[in-house]
């Protein structure tokens, strides 16, 4: 993977932070705070969401469109894709097109297992991540003798993003959407649970409501910053945060829900209008 020429860290990084909608603001306010220097742009390819209810020709066809128009106009020095489930498929495609260096998300099945007391670690996905086989090498690779049940939820996206509009989303459908991620074995049960979709952590405290008990909620996020400030370099300079733009391919974002979730002023949205890719 490429990173930054020196020079570069004598100015202020632009980071492009990408998801289908919402969730990637969960990603956001880590890179926020290790990255107080960065000038940021936030784009949701909302025209499309969920990502998980294309098929995975069409999901690499249509990011790759939107990421060709979107870097053609921003010239980010760094791309954060802050979706499990286009990180699963389109970073090799990616990174073969464009001389930046880009950071997916993935499922945190290694240090879920690593950290498991009870060895019964749960993955929250989507159904797209869940069936990857990206997903099931991570499961090879790092799970040991932990027992790893994967629960592809179709419903819990949505509901992270009319909770976030301020959407009337009541405890018993979130509680219905996570029941499966809760297993007990004999005298073991699920200890951790991997959130492997961007949108789960903004709902963190009604999850931690409804849970039927305590367990370790895993969040990639923080190590997702990690992982970009070690390609971009330390940061350069103390300064007052720069305002953050943002981008979308279907209705405007509400800056004031997004500064509200993500912890940085706005500027008014922008819309970037896209057609849908043509089928293949």
């Amino acid at each position: 993977m490429s990173s930054l020429p020196p020079a570069t860290a004598l100015r202020a990084p632009t980071i492009l932070v990408f998801d289908s909608g919402l969730g990637g603001l969960s990603v956001f306010r880590e890179l926020a705070r290790a990255r107080p220097d960065a000038r940021f742009i936030y784009a949701a390819d909302d025209a499309a969401f969920p990502y998980g209810a294309l098929s995975e020709e069409a999901l690499v066809a249509r990011v790759m469109a939107v990421m060709e128009h979107l870097i053609a106009r921003t010239a980010p020095d760094a791309v954060v894709i802050s979706c499990n489930t286009a990180s699963t498929l389109v970073l090799p495609p990616l990174r073969a097109r464009f001389p930046i260096p880009f950071v997916g998300t993935v499922p945190a099945i290694k240090p879920a297992c690593e950290s498991s007391l009870t060895r019964q670690v749960s993955v929250l996905a989507t159904p797209g991540t869940v069936k990857r086989d990206y997903t099931q090498k991570l499961i090879q690779d790092f799970a040991g003798d932990c027992r790893v049940t994967l629960v592809g939820s179709t419903r819990l996206a949505p509901l992270a993003e009319a909770a976030m509009r301020g959407e009337e989303v009541s405890d018993a459908d979130i509680a219905a959407e996570i029941a499966p991620a809760f297993v007990r074995e004999g005298r073991a049960r699920t200890d951790t649970v991997v959130l492997a979709c961007t949108h789960y952590p903004l709902l963190l405290d009604r999850l931690q409501k409804v849970a039927p008990w305590p367990v370790r909620w895993l969040d990639p996020a923080p190590a997702i910053a990690r992982r970009l400030s070690s390609l971009i370099g330390p940061v350069a300079f103390a300064a007052s945060p720069a305002p953050m733009r943002l981008f979308s391919t279907g209705r405007p974002l509400d800056p004031a829900l997004i500064e509200r979730i993500g912890g940085r002023r706005t500027r008014a949205s922008e819309i970037v209008a896209m057609d849908a890719p043509a089928p293949a």
